[in-house]
C-alpha cells in the first residue's frame, strides 16, 4: 500500500472513530469472555475516550486524543475534551459525565496526584489544582512543562506517576521509521521529570511509541507496551511488551525491533544483540496501549499481579491478511519472565473484518472491576467477575 494510500486509510479510521459511531449501542452480545466474566457500559456520551486515571475520591478522569489535524479531517470541532466521570449512587455504572477541557491538543493523557489533575497535550503538560471541588468550572491550568516537540505523529502522550514520585511522559519518534536521536535526545523514548516539570530526563530509549506503561507492584520496576514499525509485511514486526528495571536501556529503535529483526535502513548501524530485547513479543501490528497490572480482588487468582493489555486493533494489514488485535489480552509473570499471553476479551472485530470498537485504556477499579476505554464507539466498558457457582 503507498504512503498516500495509508494516510487516507488512517484519516478515515480516525473520522470514522468519533463521527456517528458514538451514537450507536455497543454489541456487547458479541464480546467473548471467559466463563464467570461479564461485560457492560459503565459510561457513555464521550468523544474519542483514551486514557483513564481514578482519583482517591472516586471520580474517574478521561483523556481524548482529537486533535486540530483531525478536526480537519472530519473530526467533532468541540473536540480536545477531558472528561470527568463521575458514579454518585455507587452502582458501578457513571450517573454523570463533565466536559471539563475543550479545544487542547490531543489531550490523550490524565494523571492524578495532591489533588491535582495532570494533563498531557502533545507539546506541553498542564495541571489543574484542587480539580475536585472545581469540576463545574475548572481552574486556568498552570503549565507544568511545555518543551515537549510539537510533531503530530506519535506525539500523543500516556503519562503517570511512578513510585519513585517523578511523572513519565513519553516521546514517540516522529516517523514510522528515522532515527532524529541528533534532533532531539528525546525522541523515541519516555521521559522522567519532578511533578512540578523540573529535571526532566530520558528514562529509556529506542522506543518507537508506548502509550501505556505501569510499575510492578511488588518491584517497582516499569514495564511498558511499544507499536512496531509499519511497512515491513503484514506479519512483521510485533509489537512488544517491555521491561525496564533501572534507567538507561535502549530498546532498539530505530536500528532493530523486537529484539531480533534489523532494519533494512538502519540495521546495518546498530546490531540487535548490542540493544535490549524486549520481555515478549505480542502481535503484528495489533496496537498495543494502556497496560495495568491486575492488583484487584475479584477476579481468580490466577490474574493477581498479571498485566492487562488493550489492543487498539491495526489499519494498515492487507485485506487477504485481515486485521490483528481489537481486544483486551493478558501477559502473564513467573517473576521477570513472562510466561503466556492469551485474550481476556475479544470480539470487537466483526466476522466482515471490520472493527466496530477499539479499546484504548485499562484501569482497575477499587472493587477489582476492569474499565476499558473504546475511542471508537465512544464508551467504557466494567468487566467483572463472579464465580459460575456463585450465579
Amino acid at each position: 500500500m503507498s504512503t498516500r494510500a495509508r494516510c487516507s486509510v488512517l484519516a478515515a479510521i480516525l473520522a470514522g472513530s468519533v463521527v456517528g459511531l458514538a451514537a450507536q449501542q455497543p454489541p456487547l452480545e458479541r464480546i467473548n469472555l471467559p466463563e464467570g466474566f461479564s461485560i457492560r457500559v459503565y459510561a457513555t456520551g464521550l468523544t474519542n475516550p483514551r486514557s483513564m486515571v481514578l482519583s482517591a475520591n472516586g471520580t474517574l478522569f478521561v483523556g481524548s486524543r482529537i486533535s486540530p489535524r483531525e478536526i480537519a479531517q472530519g473530526a467533532p470541532s468541540d473536540a480536545g475534551q477531558v472528561y470527568a466521570v463521575l458514579d454518585r449512587d455507587g452502582d458501578q455504572r457513571a450517573d454523570e459525565v463533565i466536559t471539563l477541557t475543550q479545544g487542547l491538543n490531543a489531550p490523550n493523557g490524565v494523571a492524578f496526584r495532591d489533588g491535582a489533575l495532570y494533563v498531557a497535550e502533545i507539546n506541553r503538560i498542564l495541571r489543574y489544582d484542587d480539580i475536585e471541588a472545581h469540576l463545574d468550572d475548572p481552574p486556568d491550568p498552570v503549565v507544568v512543562n511545555d518543551s515537549f516537540p510539537t510533531d503530530w505523529m506519535h506525539g500523543w502522550k500516556f503519562i503517570n506517576f511512578g513510585p519513585d514520585g517523578k511523572l513519565y511522559a513519553p516521546v514517540g519518534a516522529p516517523c514510522n521509521i528515522c532515527n532524529r536521536e541528533a534532533d532531539d535526545p528525546r525522541y523515541a523514548s519516555i521521559t522522567r521529570m519532578n511533578p512540578d516539570g523540573s529535571g526532566l530526563e530520558v528514562f529509556a530509549s529506542g522506543i518507537r511509541n508506548s502509550v501505556g506503561y505501569d510499575w510492578h507492584p511488588e518491584t517497582g520496576e516499569l514495564w511498558f507496551t511499544s507499536n512496531g514499525r509499519d511497512s515491513l509485511g503484514d506479519d512483521r514486526p510485533p509489537d512488544t511488551l517491555n521491561h525496564a528495571p533501572r534507567p538507561g536501556l535502549h530498546f532498539g529503535f530505530p536500528f532493530c525491533h523486537a529484539g531480533n529483526i534489523p532494519d533494512p535502513e538502519f540495521g546495518a548501524t546498530r546490531a540487535c544483540a548490542d540493544l535490549d530485547p524486549p520481555a515478549h513479543t505480542l502481535g503484528p501490528h495489533v496496537a498495543a496501549l494502556g497496560m495495568r497490572f491486575y492488583t484487584g480482588q475479584m477476579f481468580p487468582a490466577r490474574y493477581r499481579h498479571q498485566i492487562f493489555i488493550a489492543e487498539h486493533g491495526s489499519w494498515n494489514r492487507s485485506v487477504e491478511a485481515g486485521h490483528t488485535g481489537y481486544r483486551v489480552t493478558v501477559a502473564y509473570l513467573d517473576g521477570n519472565r513472562v510466561v503466556d499471553y492469551e485474550v481476556l476479551a475479544d470480539g470487537w472485530l466483526g466476522a466482515d473484518n471490520i472493527g466496530w470498537g477499539r479499546p484504548v485504556d485499562v484501569l482497575v477499579m477499587p472493587d477489582g472491576a476492569l474499565l476499558v476505554s473504546d475511542d471508537r464507539m465512544g464508551v467504557i466498558y466494567r468487566i467483572s467477575y463472579t464465580e459460575p457457582s456463585a450465579r
